[in-house]
């Protein structure tokens, strides 16, 4: 198969394209290469995979391509660029995260209407249920995004409905509850906690640490795009979490554990957007994709404590 993986440089776009090659796939993968973070991280994530010849990298921006030429003969499409995180998307910056998550998004799929493809795989978020009262969050939950990052992953996903209703592109979107592992984004809770261990310095929370998320391994998220290649129902939308629901305090209480090293911890103020719970409801997932995810959170924090330790060998740690 011939497959477009949009982000292919990111966190789960890079892994995403591994496992493709891995099954033997040809993938085109496009990345713009946003200043977000490190574009030094981004490169590291696809080194390897620059170097197989199953793999083609595309450095652009989508929305200067041209994507009915980009999608031609283009069997699956994984889109996983967006811009990335919730605190950062308020006031000014709401025109980037409209651009980079709704309009491209937008433009994509025009093009997709346009084609014969198998199916289109929308990366989607868990912030898009925000102030929902459902605990667990299931795909009928009602949807009160907290942040305009939430907002503009929402109206994405309503964009995928409705050109699968009008136009029968075959797009299937998956609510992923907060990623981790190796390739982790500088920005997230779990790499900044970690990188604290390493360079011994203090770590802040946003709340009372009592805040609580489903965290899902990184694999677990990969098999979940991968089953969705044969299983799952156009203009459909599948929670995908890991089972790992706990406590901010005590995944901190983890790290220290395997890290062998003591946090310094600062609480500050709950931060505007952010979500006091997620919890996903993955039994439609379960039901319908086949999804089981195998990865617990110890054994995922290990992988990327791990991950970390390499990353700082290499001197690609962000300070």
């Amino acid at each position: 198969m011939r497959i477009l993986v949009t982000g292919a440089a990111g966190f789960i776009g890079s892994h995403l394209s591994e496992k493709l090659i891995e099954l033997g796939h040809d993938v085109i993968g496009v990345d713009c290469f946003t200043d977000y973070y490190s574009k030094d991280i981004k490169r590291n994530n696809i080194a390897s995979l620059i170097k197989n010849e199953r793999f083609q990298f595309i450095e652009a921006d989508l929305l200067k391509l041209d994507l009915r030429k980009l999608i031609s003969g283009i069997d699956y499409i994984y889109h996983q660029a967006a811009q990335a995180g919730v605190r950062p998307s308020w006031g000014k910056s709401f025109e980037v995260y409209n651009r980079l998550n709704i309009l491209i998004t937008q433009r994509l799929l025009e093009a997709a209407a346009k084609t014969n493809i198998k199916r289109l795989i929308f990366a989607s978020s868990s912030s898009v249920y925000g102030d929902t009262p459902d605990i667990p969050m299931t795909e009928h939950s009602l949807l009160y995004p907290l942040s305009p990052y939430g907002v503009t992953k929402l109206a994405a996903e309503q964009l995928c409905y409705l050109y699968w209703k009008n136009f029968q592109v075959p797009v299937v979107s998956l609510r992923y509850f907060t990623v981790y592992g190796p390739r982790q984004r500088p920005d997230m809770a779990f790499n900044r906690f970690i990188r604290a261990t390493i360079l011994g310095e203090k770590i802040e929370i946003y709340g009372d640490g009592e805040q609580t998320r489903d965290f899902t391994y990184i694999a677990d998220a990969v098999s979940a795009n991968m089953l969705c290649m044969e299983n799952g129902s156009p203009g459909n939308v599948y929670n995908i979490g890991g089972g790992s629901r706990i406590t901010v305090n005590k995944v901190i209480e983890k790290i220290e554990n395997i890290s062998g090293s003591k946090l310094e911890v600062s609480y500050q103020e709950v931060q505007k957007g952010d979500m006091r719970h997620t919890y996903a409801d993955i039994s439609k997932a379960k039901d319908e994709l086949g999804y089981a995810p195998s990865i617990g959170i110890d054994e995922g924090l290990a992988n990327e404590v791990n991950w970390l330790n390499e990353i700082n060998k290499k001197g690609l740690l962000c300070r």
